[in-house]
């Protein structure tokens, strides 16, 4: 069957969210050449916007990568390590197993601090890491585990950091956390940063917003061997920042237009408000589920809000309840994700859908599906 107009989906899964309206408006403007001089002013508008929405004034660069969430990541361990180089991974999900893996493939010696699904690697083990390898390079963690809905305690492991002085670079995936969680760059001591469009922010997957401190630059302008051209972060500076503008790539034009949206809307909104309104929809859902009787994967005191991992109940088809959200409801959420991943469904409340109303939705087609689950349905 060939599908000429995709359906209408409400996408509550972990990404991509509904792209905001205003976005989806902004890619029908006229397109501009990526080398005419009014994009060139549009660029350096998304630059000082996505400043903003980092907390990132003080950082050295901060610009949007042409390239999705993973190339992020990618980017920042190819600038900041060497083979050789220790660099200690905070493991607890999938992403944070990812940054491991790709560490690995640049020549780097992973330190990998482990904990289960659904619970945090503690800061103090991270130190305690630290204090074995006094010369690590560098220290990663998924602010926002999109596998697990844990989020980490973010400020207080730069806060630790700081305080020890040292030359480690405090490395941050904030995929799920840029514009739904609090943020701040600048204020928690993080020196790379790296997120994705389609999920807080509301706009099309494609781009990966970038914030590296100073310090963490100086280490990229030093190093000897160079890094893959489509991701040189100098290069990227001579187009994005630096005037005039130097060539690099055939920038994504429509990309760019949805992403200036969406940050203005950000701004006009006011980035605590944004945190805040993602915070309600999630924790109003969260409490919903555990009324239900529902179990939720992350420990409690580190449950983050736009992602919810909910257990799924002994006896419960879980692949058979998201086939008929999907179908009959026209919903989407998510499973467990990678190897030794728990059965779970995975519900994002993200960007235009961090709402109450949105939750209402996704709960009532949910308690719709699950009271035709024969375990269920005989509990009842």
């Amino acid at each position: 069957m060939t599908i000429t107009t995709p359906p209408q989906r409400l996408l509550c899964g972990p990404g991509p969210s509904n792209v905001s309206p205003g976005a989806l408006a902004a890619m029908q403007q006229p397109m501009l050449g990526h080398l005419d001089p009014d994009m060139h002013d549009i660029l350096l508008e998304v630059v000082d916007l996505l400043r903003d929405a980092y907390r990132a004034r003080g950082a050295g660069l901060v610009l949007p990568l042409q390239a999705t969430g993973t190339s992020g990541m990618e980017t920042g361990l190819a600038h900041l390590l060497e083979p050789g180089d220790v660099a200690i991974v905070a493991s607890c999900g999938f992403f944070g197993r990812r940054i491991a893996e790709i560490a690995r493939r640049y020549g780097a010696d992973v330190v990998e601090v482990e904990a289960p699904f659904g619970e945090v690697v503690s800061n103090e083990r991270l130190l305690d890491a630290l204090d074995r390898y006094p010369h690590a390079r560098l220290m990663a963690v998924v602010h926002a585990e999109t596998s697990t809905g844990v989020r980490h305690p973010l400020a207080e492991l730069g806060a630790a950091l700081r305080d020890r002085e040292g030359e480690t670079l405090l490395f941050a995936d904030c995929v799920t956390s840029l514009g739904g969680v609090e943020l701040d760059f600048d204020g928690f001591g993080i020196d790379y940063a790296y997120s994705c469009t389609q999920k807080c922010l509301g706009a099309p997957p494609g781009m990966s917003p970038l914030a590296v401190s100073e310090r963490a630059m100086e280490r990229v302008r030093a190093r000897k061997i160079p890094v893959p051209y489509s991701l040189d972060l100098q290069l990227l500076e001579g187009f994005w920042v630096k005037r005039p503008v130097v060539y690099h790539h055939t920038a994504p034009i429509l990309h760019i237009y949805a992403l200036r949206e969406v940050l203005r809307e950000i701004a006009l909104e006011g980035l605590e408000n944004r945190w805040e309104r993602h915070s309600n929809a999630g924790a109003y859902l969260q409490i919903e589920l555990l009324e239900r009787g529902l179990e939720l994967l992350a420990d409690p005191d580190y449950q983050l809000a736009p992602l919810t991992a909910v257990r799924i109940p002994d006896g419960v088809d879980g692949k058979r309840v998201q086939t008929r959200l999907l179908r009959e409801h026209g919903i989407e959420i998510g499973g467990g994700l990678g190897p030794g991943a728990p059965p779970i469904w995975r519900l994002g409340l993200m960007g235009t859908n961090a709402t109450i109303a949105t939750a209402d939705q996704l709960l009532g087609a949910l308690d719709e599906v699950l009271a035709d689950e024969p375990v269920l349905a005989s509990a009842a």
